[in-house]
């Protein structure tokens, strides 16, 4: 599934507005859909809130999931629009905040005591969880947050295009440019990365040989290598060769569905739209290396779930995410496979979901596995913003790329020494 709600919502901006904590608000009219249809269970009541998924079924999966829970009465807000993530977090100031809600691990969350600690209900299946989710959720050695999704992001292609320009998958940033720029005709452009070219934004620093920050915080991006990069995305910015302006966002697999680019960037969501529209004439590579010491790469991004720690009903909640995320596989295979691919974060569900066991889907597992990584959960909205204005600025604006990335080391450290000293 998308993880899309609309087309003006890009995913990996998902925290832009949800830091303005100051923006109180109510939420009371945000869509109170009942899971369960009606009363039931113990009387407890617990609300659960989601972003709406693009793909059709998903409201349905979450709401039956919850209907089936015989210990509480689970209400779903579903969000649609573009709104969630400001909805979320001026909800969470107020008295309607839903008791467990889905977003991305951020310590600013642990850190003001918002989130609860479970490591409690994952410890007994810790083992049985992909490590660097269990990691991604850790903060001084308490887990906060259960993964539901991963969701590898990496290059898909039209086989047939490429076959008649000639041009091998690229396996460099070099060799990107030059394939974007053979592909590209009239009608087609050779390469689409999103309408603001954020999706690159991280899978260039790995590609790189680089990171958003080191093992013991400090920032890890600011390198020449991470620098000629930028470089080169500014180059292919200005090409003409890369879609720009695309009707709906590198999310929806629309663009290269309806052939109006030959490589788009998008997520393992969507491969079965792409596979029904595009059937064999479909293959995927991973973000290409830059510079001579760097390594392919694959953005794992994600959904978790997370419990109110200053809710009312925190233990109810929390017994609720142990039934559904950690006791009940099939519900968490179905959510995982049935509404698009994604890949099941415990590990003993991946191996067994049959869907991603051939195919394209066995070849996108196989990526994520070789050149995976997974956001830090050190790495705050604020920095994002730092380093997405240097982004910017090199790449769009033409500033000079290790200028615009010290500026945003500045930054980063700054916030670094507010949340680490």
């Amino acid at each position: 599934m998308s993880a899309m709600s609309t087309p003006n919502w890009n995913r990996r901006n998902v925290l832009q507005a949800a830091m303005g904590l100051a923006a109180a608000g109510g939420l009371a009219a945000c869509g109170g859909n009942n899971g369960r249809g009606g009363s039931g269970g113990s009387g407890t009541q617990l609300t659960q809130m989601f972003h709406a998924y693009g793909e059709a079924g998903t409201e349905q999966a979450i709401k039956r999931y919850a209907k089936a829970y015989t210990k509480a009465n689970v209400t779903t807000n579903w969000i649609t629009g573009n709104t969630f993530e400001a909805k979320l977090f001026s909800s969470l100031l107020t008295k309607q905040a839903p008791d467990l809600f889905e977003f991305h691990p951020q310590i600013q969350l642990v850190k003001s005591g918002q989130v609860a600690d479970l490591t409690d209900i994952i410890d007994p299946v810790k083992d049985d969880f992909n490590p660097a989710d269990i990691k991604s959720h850790t903060v001084d050695g308490k887990i906060y947050g259960v993964r539901m999704i991963d969701d590898p992001q990496f290059f898909f292609y039209r086989k047939s295009m490429l076959a008649a320009a000639k041009v091998d998958v690229p396996t460099t940033l070099d060799e990107l440019l030059e394939a974007a720029e053979k592909l590209t005709t009239s009608k087609v452009k050779g390469v689409f990365l999103g309408n603001d070219l954020t999706p690159a934004i991280n899978p260039l620093l790995w590609s790189a040989g680089a990171d958003t920050l080191t093992a013991d915080n400090k920032p890890a991006f600011n390198t020449d290598a991470v620098a000629a990069g930028m470089k080169q995305l500014r180059q292919l910015f200005t090409s003409g060769n890369l879609l720009l302006d695309a009707p709906a966002d590198y999310w929806d697999p629309s663009a290269i569905n309806q052939g109006l680019c030959a490589i788009q960037f998008c997520g393992m969501w969507a491969m079965p739209a792409m596979q029904k529209a595009l059937g064999d004439d479909l293959g995927i590579f991973p973000f290409p290396k830059v510079g001579d010491n760097g390594k392919q790469s694959v953005y794992n991004g994600g959904w978790s779930m997370f419990v109110n720690a200053k809710g009312k009903n925190v233990d109810a909640a929390k017994e609720y995410v142990k039934w559904l995320w950690i006791d009940q596989k099939k519900y968490q295979e179905d959510w995982a496979t049935s509404y698009g691919f994604h890949i099941p974060p415990r590990t003993s569900i991946a191996q067994s979901a049959t869907k991603l066991k051939s195919g394209l889907p066995a070849e996108g597992v196989k990526l994520f596995n070789e050149f995976g990584h997974f956001d830090n959960i050190g790495w705050t909205q604020s920095m994002i913003t730092a380093l997405t204005d240097a982004f910017t600025n090199s790449v769009r604006k033409n500033g000079d790329p290790k200028a615009t990335l010290a500026t945003a080391e500045t930054k980063v450290n700054a916030e670094l020494k507010k949340l680490f000293g």
